[in-house]
């Protein structure tokens, strides 16, 4: 376990610039239809270029976790890394969204770089540090999903759309060799059950502490994007209509990323001393409070305030399932536990933005805040109920058997 150190920084870094390379092309499909020639029914590509590779990646990652299982969760960050590569650099080259399409349902069938690391770490890490090196790898996340689009629009502005692709991809491939020379798995114990991917969630059916942390994954990330349709434009419209509304509307939605960096590593530290089980409770029940909060603020300063403490206690809940998820099952089903995890994570983002359109367009804003926030806290009384089977002790006992 010498390396652990090692492996979770140069993970770190690739998990960064994998995040800030995703987030400095995906924010700007829209704007790129326009520029090669989509002026008809470009909302409707727009949500079918953002959907399709969530919506192909739900399905290919428990393919990819009986992979990492078999052969090792390095090799799989490897591949996935190169495929990302590949892909961005051939999105330089797109003349039409039928293309876009393609390389987007690509992307979302072979790639999974990220749920790739946090297995790695996982499983490589001493049980007392778990929670501090899930906790640090969710902040090079949220850190590299907060500095894309500024990196991203940069290059853009500069040099075009294309160029930012291009550029995406030569990051990523960095990263990856980073992962290939520095990343040494140690604790690694080739599954040899023969089986299925119909079999393995059947075996993840029995594991009932497993189950809930799966639908817990599900409603959080449900939760989170419900809101991401119509926040940008209500943060707009509590901005009023000056200037600066957009660079306004860019730093307050990156207000809850911000929150991460700072303290997701507190919550990991402590998590390490008291339990997953403990610090998800408490993540989920300030995320469900904070979120119904911002509804009583109307003036923008009031609203950044609450969306920066909602970002303090909600950073907890990603780490504390990935969490949950290493101390509720074996370790040579670990990297088909954290594909089936990505799969619910997928199903909830694929969901959430449907919801979230739907309710906007037929209710007052509001009405998504209070929604989200009360999927929350149903998400809170499920840990709070549950607690018994997602105490160390009982997770333990599973574990092992």
């Amino acid at each position: 376990m010498l390396n652990w150190k090692r492996n979770l920084w140069v993970l770190w870094i690739g998990v960064f610039f994998t995040a800030a390379s995703f987030s400095m092309v995906i924010p700007f499909l829209p704007i790129f239809l326009l520029q090669i020639g989509v002026h008809e029914h470009t909302e409707m590509w727009a949500g079918l270029l953002f959907s399709s590779a969530f919506f192909a990646g739900a399905i290919a990652s428990p393919f990819w976790g009986r992979m990492a299982d078999k052969y090792g969760r390095k090799p799989m960050i490897i591949r996935a890394g190169f495929v990302l590569f590949v892909i961005y650099t051939l999105m330089a080259f797109v003349t039409n969204p039928y293309q876009i399409l393609v390389l987007r349902i690509l992307q979302g069938l072979l790639s999974g770089f990220i749920p790739g690391a946090i297995a790695l770490i996982g499983t490589n890490t001493p049980n007392n540090k778990v929670g501090y090196a899930l906790s640090l790898i969710s902040t090079a996340s949220a850190s590299g999903t907060i500095l894309g689009p500024l990196l991203g629009g940069g290059i853009s502005h500069l040099v075009g759309n294309r160029w930012a692709f291009a550029t995406a991809g030569m990051i990523v491939f960095l990263a990856t060799l980073l992962i290939i020379f520095w990343v040494i798995e140690e604790n690694f114990t080739p599954s040899k059950v023969r089986g299925s991917i119909k079999t393995d969630f059947k075996l993840a059916l029995t594991n009932r502490p497993f189950v809930l942390v799966l639908i817990l994954t599900v409603l959080t990330s449900c939760s989170v994007m419900t809101i991401e349709p119509v926040l940008p434009l209500y943060i707009v419209k509590l901005g009023g209509s000056s200037e600066n509304a957009s660079l306004l509307a860019g730093v307050v939605f990156s207000l809850p990323g911000i929150a991460s960096a700072l303290f997701a590593p507190f919550w990991g530290k402590w998590a390490d001393k008291v339990g997953f089980q403990r610090v998800l409770f408490i993540g989920l029940l300030g995320g469900g409070l904070g979120t119904l909060a911002q509804v009583l603020f109307s003036q923008i300063w009031g609203f950044s305030l609450i969306r920066f403490v909602f970002g303090i206690f909600f950073c907890a809940v990603y780490p504390a399932l990935n969490g949950l998820v290493v101390k509720s099952t074996p370790e040579d089903f670990r990297g088909r536990a954290f594909s089936l995890n990505q799969t619910a994570n997928q199903i909830g983002g694929m969901t959430g933005p449907m919801i979230g359109g739907f309710l906007g367009g037929i209710f007052p804003v509001q009405m998504v805040f209070i929604v989200t926030g009360i999927l929350l806290l149903i998400a809170t009384g499920m840990a709070f109920w549950n607690g018994n089977n997602l105490s160390s002790k009982a997770l333990k006992r599973k574990a092992l058997s």
